[in-house]
């Protein structure tokens, strides 16, 4: 992988969370340990947004974020790892990768306990985290869902680590033959490789939300959901998407710690995560068990394939 840039959304208004704002320090402890010069920062807005009529809460301001970020990815190179904030941050991010790319090249990896595929109609809660994937479908309101070349086929995206859908969801993801592969099964990391090897896709966009994690491994999550995926078979599943297919962008969302000594606890976590996604891969590449987290800021193991 070539040196990535890394753009931090610390946006907060996607989330249906009663402590969403958490999501801001998430993303500022993150960025603290990236590296300065590859990382730019989208400016998100403090005022919560209006729904203005659509039934997504915080529309208007979602809208903002989604059109700043797409701005900012428009003067980036390389692949880029964005970095949240609520999953919706992730949304300008998958858009300009799919866009980039003849039509059918990209697959989508959503690495999440949950399948965030509601829409207006279905949701039960009205917040947008919720309904990310359905709107990178096309299924949304204009604004937010994707259009034209940036829109992703339902038949090239691949659930990872889910096992939390609502009743709508689940029967999307069966009328719509959405792969699915279980958390037990990315204790091979080779499910996941041929999930998208199914899609005949050549291009991988890796998304992770941390709640994919089994609560045990991480505390700063707002939505966890037990039976969660291990941190080691996480990482060995996305080293083995990136050893077949060419990255072209990743994200990384959804940390919510409670303080910022809580933050400090799960960081080595996290960091092995973005490891993964930057990291130099076969041989001398950081092993997913006992290695020390690298500190992508100061670590000069990060040089030249990593960030």
């Amino acid at each position: 992988m070539s040196a990535a840039s890394f753009l931090v959304v610390p946006q907060w208004q996607g989330s249906g969370s009663s402590r969403a704002m958490r999501l801001i320090d998430g993303a500022d402890a993150i960025r603290g340990d990236l590296p300065a010069g590859a990382t730019h920062v989208v400016p998100v807005p403090s005022a919560a947004g209006d729904a203005l009529g659509t039934g997504v809460h915080r529309f208007s301001s979602l809208t903002l974020v989604r059109e700043l970020a797409a701005a900012e990815l428009a003067l980036l190179e390389g692949p880029v790892v964005t970095v949240g904030g609520d999953c919706a941050a992730d949304l300008a991010s998958v858009q300009h990768a799919v866009a980039s790319r003849p039509a059918g090249e990209v697959a989508l990896v959503w690495f999440d306990a949950h399948g965030d595929l509601n829409n207006v109609t279905s949701s039960p809660s009205g917040a947008f985290h919720g309904m990310v994937v359905r709107a990178l479908l096309g299924d949304g309101p204009a604004g937010l869902a994707s259009t034209g070349d940036a829109r992703l086929a339902s038949s090239h995206l691949v659930l990872a680590g889910t096992r939390s859908l609502d009743d709508g969801e689940s029967a999307f993801v069966d009328a719509a033959g959405i792969r699915v592969v279980a958390p037990g099964e990315l204790e091979d990391p080779d499910s996941v490789v041929r999930a998208v090897e199914a899609t005949g896709a050549s291009a991988v966009y890796i998304h992770v939300d941390l709640d994919v994690l089994d609560p045990a491994d991480i505390d700063g999550i707002g939505y966890p959901e037990p039976f969660g995926v291990t941190p080691t078979a996480l990482c060995d599943a996305i080293r083995a998407l990136r050893g077949t297919f060419e990255l072209v962008g990743a994200g990384l969302t959804e940390f919510a710690p409670e303080s910022p000594d809580a933050a400090g606890r799960d960081l080595p976590v996290i960091l092995r995560v973005l490891g993964a996604l930057t990291g130099p891969l076969g041989t001398g590449a950081p092993s997913s068990t006992g290695a020390r987290p690298r500190h992508l800021s100061t670590d000069p193991a990060s040089s030249p394939d990593g960030p």
